[in-house]
């Protein structure tokens, strides 16, 4: 789930050098890098910045997880 405040974790999106590869899914989100955007009962909630994340995350079609 995307918030405003009081995430669990800050990300970055980058497009080089990230530290986790994400592919977004609409079902089966079973892997480490593959996401599910939903509106309740998130497993973490997700703020996007632009400096001082806590990860840098780089949007892929194939192969996500660890680069």
């Amino acid at each position: 789930m995307v918030v405003n405040s009081f995430p669990d974790i800050k990300v970055q999106i980058v497009n080089s050098f990230p530290d986790l590869k994400v592919q977004m899914v609409n079902s089966f989100p079973s892997d480490c890098g593959k996401w599910q955007a939903v509106n309740s009962f998130p497993d973490f909630k997700v703020q996007f910045v632009n400096s001082f994340p806590d990860i840098k995350i780089q949007y892929v079609n194939s192969f996500p997880g660890l680069p």
